[in-house]
């Protein structure tokens, strides 16, 4: 797996900043939320996963260049 930039993970912070509502799109792990599933972003790491406190009470994170959430 290649991780993102430095510069990618700024943007990323930038456009997911705490706090931000997604809507999970896509996820490739069998024990993914529901597509359309909303959540609250805590943060992103240093190799680029957002980290969504899913309203579902799932807690899986969102891997840069695998998933897919969009800003609601």
């Amino acid at each position: 797996m290649l991780y993102p930039s430095r510069q990618v993970i700024d943007e990323l912070r930038k456009r997911y900043p705490r706090g931000t509502r997604v809507a999970l799109v896509k996820m490739d792990d069998p024990g993914a939320p529901p597509e359309g599933t909303e959540g609250t972003v805590t943060w992103v790491d240093d190799i680029g996963s957002i980290i969504v406190n899913w309203d579902n009470g799932s807690s899986l994170s969102v891997v840069y260049g695998v998933d897919k959430v969009r800003k609601i």
